[in-house]
């Protein structure tokens, strides 16, 4: 029996770009099983959707208020939302939006 899936939004605020805060959560997200993507956005904010078991994805989650060494966050904003129709196949950086 498989654990139960969430999928989550997270966008991130503070100093999260130009400090390898992309990479190092697709290396997070890897490790802990976790699918989906990350992405800069224009506004200086990091943005990722994260799509796993709930253990998982609450863990990707608490590593987001931190983030790697070098990062400043100042807000996280998570939401619930909704699987995605075609569940990605891994944890990938996006372009920026």
């Amino acid at each position: 029996m498989n654990p139960p899936a969430v999928t989550r939004h997270l966008v991130v605020r503070g100093l999260v770009q130009g400090v390898g805060y992309r990479w190092s959560m697709v290396q997070a997200a890897q490790r802990l099983g976790v699918r989906g993507w990350v992405r800069n956005r224009r506004d200086g904010s990091v943005e990722a959707l994260a799509f796993g078991p709930a253990v998982a994805v609450d863990a990707l989650t608490a590593w987001a208020r931190n983030g790697p060494d070098g990062a400043q966050v100042s807000a996280l904003d998570v939401a619930e939302v909704p699987a995605p129709a075609e569940p990605p196949s891994d944890f990938v950086q996006r372009g920026t939006a």
